[in-house]
């Protein structure tokens, strides 16, 4: 996968109240000379709905077990993401394997127009309006993945501010 930020990063707590997505579910086959074995995988995204996310895969022969690891998983990879006002700082286009794809903020009431694997992110990093749009590879593991990584990318006000040795005061005080 990529790296996360250690600024970033949200250690798992049990003051932070999660709630769970299932993104989706294959099933897969290893075909051995005694004939198949079928196992699934499962994707799962986890946030808070207040700039808190983190996705999980998890496997097993199984699915309430692979669900089950994915979401494990996916509290052990929890990240903090700018939602300003139910929206995003600004647009971000972003690429992971085949998948790209194109986030846009939006004015209140707009909603998550998104397609299924980025609405879960976008939907439980608590982003409530934005403009979505998924180019190339339809997979939801790379889509999952490129969102998350577009989310990471985005800089917020104060983020900027300080890179640029300005006080928060000076910029929204004049």
């Amino acid at each position: 996968m990529f790296k996360y930020s250690d600024s970033k990063r949200v250690k798992p707590s049990g003051d932070i109240e999660l709630t769970d997505r299932l993104v989706g579910v294959q099933r897969v086959t290893k075909v051995t000379k005694g004939g198949r074995t079928f196992g699934f995988s499962a994707i799962v995204v986890v946030g808070n709905g207040d700039g808190v996310v983190g996705i999980g895969l998890g496997k097993s022969k199984d699915v309430s077990t692979a669900i089950s690891k994915a979401i494990d998983a996916a509290k052990k990879n929890l990240v903090r993401v700018p939602v300003y006002k139910g929206t995003i700082p600004h647009e971000q286009t972003t690429k992971f394997g085949g998948a790209h794809v194109f986030i846009k903020p939006a004015s209140h009431g707009t909603g998550v127009k998104a397609g299924g694997a980025m609405r879960a992110v976008l939907e439980s990093a608590g982003v409530t309006d934005v403009l979505a749009k998924s180019k190339g590879s339809s997979n939801p593991h790379n889509l999952v993945k490129a969102t998350l990584k577009a989310l990471l990318e985005l800089r917020d006000a104060r983020d900027v501010a300080k890179q640029r040795g300005i006080s928060m005061e000076k910029v929204f005080n004049g």
